[in-house]
C-alpha cells in the first residue's frame, strides 16, 4: 500500500498576516504546497490529505483540484474546534487552534496506512521525501515513526524568531528526546532558545531540528487521542496553549511505547514565517528550476 502525505494547510498565519498557504511563489504561480505533492508523487506516496479550516475550503481546492486530477488521490478534512474533544468544555475566550497534533488526531477517519505529515508552508526538497518514502514503505510499524533531521543554522529567520523541534539524538540515530522550542532566534551572531522567563540559552547550529515532517503508523491516532484528553484537563484553560506533535513523539519515547527514528537528509529546507521571508522563497525557487531540479510549470 502507498503512503499518504498529510498537508497541515489549517493554520492561522497570524505572523504572517495572510493565507500564505496559497500564495504563489514558482515562475508558474506555484505555491510551496506544489513543490511538496510534486515531491511526494515522485518518491511514491499515493494519496494527498489538506487539513484545512472549512471557512476556506472552496478557494482551496479550486486552486489544487484541477492541478492533481488524475495525478494522485486527494482528501479534505477540516480542523474544528470541537473536533475530538469529547465531553470537555471549550472555554469562551479559545480561539486559537488546539495545534498541530490536534490537526493530525482530525485526520484519523481518512488514513489507514503508514504516512507523512508536512507543514503547507514549508519545502523540504526532493531527498526529504525519497528517504521519508523508503521508511514508510519499509520500516514503520505501531512502534518506530520517523523525524526528517535539519540542521537548525539552516532553518533560522533573518526576520524574526521561529519555533523548531530541538531534537537530542542517541548514538543509534533514534531521538532521545524533542523539545519545541517556540522562540529561536539569532543573538549577537548566536543562535538562542528564549524560554517564557526570558532566559536565554545558545544552541549550536548543527542542532538537528524537527521541521515537522513526520513519518507515522495509523496507531499514532489511538496514542494522539490519550494525549489530547490529557492534555484538554491539563492545559486546555491556557488560551495559549498548544498540542504540538512533538508533545506527542516524546511522550511515545517517554512512555517507552516505541521509538523515532531520525532520517538525515541533503535537502536544503526554506519556508515563510514572515512576508520578509518571500522574496528569499522565490529566489530559492527560481535558483532550483534554473539547475534542473524542477520544471519551470509543475503541472504542465
Amino acid at each position: 500500500m502507498q503512503p499518504t502525505l498529510l498537508i497541515l494547510a489549517a493554520g492561522m498565519a497570524s505572523r504572517y498576516g495572510s493565507l500564505k498557504q496559497i500564495q504563489s511563489f514558482g515562475p508558474s504561480g506555484e505555491t510551496i504546497i506544489d513543490y511538496s505533492i510534486y515531491d511526494a508523487i515522485r518518491a511514491g506516496f499515493g494519496k494527498i490529505v489538506f487539513i484545512i479550516r472549512e471557512n476556506f475550503a472552496e478557494e482551496f481546492k479550486e486552486i489544487f483540484e484541477p492541478k492533481l486530477k488524475g495525478r494522485v488521490a486527494t482528501d479534505y478534512v477540516f480542523q474544528d474546534m470541537d473536533s475530538f474533544t469529547g465531553d470537555y468544555q471549550i472555554p469562551a475566550d479559545r480561539t486559537k487552534p488546539w495545534g498541530t497534533a490536534h490537526a493530525i488526531l482530525c485526520a484519523k477517519n481518512a488514513i489507514n496506512e503508514p504516512f507523512a505529515v508536512i507543514n503547507a508552508d514549508d519545502f523540504y526538497g526532493a531527498d526529504a521525501f525519497v528517504k521519508m518514502a523508503a521508511f514508510l514503505n519499509g520500516e514503520t510499524k505501531a512502534d518506530i515513526y520517523s523525524v526528517v533531521g535539519y540542521e537548525l543554522g539552516k532553518t533560522v529567520s533573518e526576520h524574526g524568531s521561529v519555533s523548531r523541534g530541538v531534537c537530542a539524538v542517541n548514538g543509534t540515530g533514534f531521538l532521545s528526546a524533542i523539545n519545541e522550542r517556540t522562540k529561536i532566534y539569532t543573538d549577537n551572531g548566536q543562535i538562542v532558545y528564549e524560554e517564557a522567563d526570558g532566559s536565554k540559552h545558545p544552541l549550536s547550529a548543527d542542532t538537528p531540528v524537527s521541521m515537522n515532517f513526520w513519518g507515522f503508523h495509523p496507531s499514532v491516532f489511538d496514542l494522539s487521542q490519550t494525549l489530547f484528553n490529557e492534555f484538554l484537563q491539563k492545559s486546555g484553560t491556557n488560551p495559549k496553549s498548544e498540542f504540538f506533535i512533538p508533545i506527542v513523539a516524546d511522550e511515545f519515547i517517554r512512555r517507552d511505547i516505541g521509538k523515532v527514528k531520525v532520517l538525515p537528509t541533503t535537502a536544503k529546507w526554506f519556508g515563510v514565517t514572515y512576508k520578509e521571508d518571500a522574496p528569499g522563497v522565490q529566489a530559492s525557487l527560481s535558483a532550483l528550476v534554473k539547475n534542473g531540479e524542477y520544471p519551470d510549470n509543475l503541472w504542465k
